[in-house]
């Protein structure tokens, strides 16, 4: 069937902030099609617009309590291999609760074990996007792609997941073996059954050996170099070519290249979050070097000037990240720690008020929050954060004692010296090296 008027619709409702409707419509599409991948897309966008729109704060209780029958039956069906059904009741849960991650990507894994690839495709891009760590969304993520045809973005997505955990050993061999289809379609001999029959010759041979290799010797990456310089020369507009280049100067450590070449590319692909932030990460690097050159050669006042470039820079950075992706709670917390080191308290206030509802990052965000009310000096406000963070913590991590830790100085800047010592002895009790609570224990 055409849906393509009834998503027209949906996606009118969506732009029109209409984000009750936008869910039914959707809703209604994938019920009658559940591998209709855009009306699922779509539905992960209204549910998150919704979620947002609320600031994922009010009925969090009621959220809770709604969604625990639905779940907890999905999770049943899950284990009895319904996919079907555990995706209905997913869709169920996931309508109250659009930003828990792990009930996405179960949704993905019953839709993919369905057969619908389409839908399982969109739910575990939405996963990878809420929760851009999740290693087995990205590698899912990329999986679909590759089944769908969409080579250059697996291959995307296998290197994200690989960023997130390189010892993933399924994500390792699925980036070897599309590196070696990239390497083989790029040749002009037309599709073949199987690979071998491309290899005509001992160049494109080493070639493709070269592609299915994680580490390539500082001769070899020279050469490809000059192939792909030789490239750029005959096609300076290319994007792709840029990125290549971009890679190879990485790896031969010249951040400054590498960031030049990403740069350029990102001219031509304004729109792709993972160039941004691929131009930001080499950015930053390109000056942590810098700075280390520095402090090796005795220049302490260059390396200071540096080191301030480089907060600035990363504050910029992120600040450009948000913007992307303006719903990633995670994003919002990584810009507020970038701010908190610049000395920008206010800034990282709001951007912590913003992102403290989401669950995924909730814990972090109040541990933040109390740091920046210690910093302004409203005491009582950071140590009600701080509280809020210790309760949610296993209270004997490293961030607990941190929390413990604050907590003291707190009380004791308040003249509660007892009350200092009961959040030092807790520390003494799991860790009696920790900073300088030996010697408190000893004059409090």
């Amino acid at each position: 069937m055409d849906f393509s008027k009834q998503i027209q619709k949906a996606e009118e409702a969506l732009r029109r902030r209409n984000y009750d409707f936008a869910v039914e419509l959707f809703r209604q599409l994938i019920d009658l099609d559940p591998d209709q991948g855009e009306a699922r897309s779509g539905l992960r966008k209204a549910l998150r617009k919704r979620f947002e729109q609320d600031g994922g704060k009010g009925g969090k209780l009621l959220r809770a309590v709604s969604g625990a029958l639905p779940l907890s039956r999905a999770k049943t069906l899950a284990k009895l291999g319904k996919h079907e059904a555990c995706a209905r009741a997913l869709e169920d849960y996931l309508a109250t609760n659009p930003m828990d991650a792990e009930a996405n990507l179960l949704l993905g894994v019953s839709l993919e074990s369905a057969g619908h690839f389409q839908s399982a495709r969109a739910v575990y891009e939405f996963t990878a996007d809420i929760d851009p760590r999740n290693a087995e969304a990205l590698k899912r993520a990329g999986g679909m792609m590759q089944r769908t045809g969409d080579h250059a973005r697996a291959l995307q997505y296998y290197e994200r997941a690989l960023e997130a955990d390189p010892r993933d050993q399924e994500a390792l061999k699925a980036r070897k073996n599309l590196a070696a289809e990239s390497a083989l379609s790029r040749s002009n001999t037309g599709q073949v059954a199987h690979s071998r029959e491309l290899i005509k010759d001992k160049e494109r041979s080493r070639e493709l050996e070269r592609s299915k290799r994680l580490v390539l010797s500082e001769e070899e990456l020279r050469a490809e170099l000059t192939k792909l310089e030789e490239r750029f020369a005959g096609a300076p507009s290319d994007p792709e070519v840029m990125l290549q280049l971009a890679e190879v100067h990485e790896k031969l450590g010249d951040p400054a290249a590498a960031l030049e070449f990403a740069e350029r590319a990102l001219q031509y692909k304004k729109d792709s979050f993972d160039l941004i932030a691929r131009v930001g990460d080499l950015k930053s690097k390109h000056l942590k070097k810098a700075v280390a050159r520095a402090d090796k050669a005795g220049q302490p006042e260059e390396a200071g000037t540096l080191e301030r470039e480089l907060v600035a820079h990363e504050v910029a950075d992120y600040r450009r990240r948000v913007e992307a992706r303006p719903g990633d709670a995670a994003l919002r917390l990584a810009l507020a720690k970038k701010l908190l080191r610049a000395d920008d308290v206010d800034g990282a206030l709001a951007e912590l008020q913003r992102c403290s509802g989401e669950p995924r990052v909730r814990d972090e965000a109040l541990f933040h929050l109390g740091l920046c009310f210690q910093k302004k000096g409203i005491l009582d406000l950071a140590r009600k954060e701080f509280q809020h963070a210790l309760d949610a913590s296993d209270g004997k991590g490293e961030r607990a004692k941190e929390i413990l830790y604050n907590l003291g100085a707190i009380a004791e800047v308040q003249g509660r010296r007892e009350e200092a010592r009961s959040f030092y002895i807790r520390i003494y009790e799991i860790d009696i090296g920790y900073r300088d609570v030996a010697g408190k224990m000893g004059t409090l």
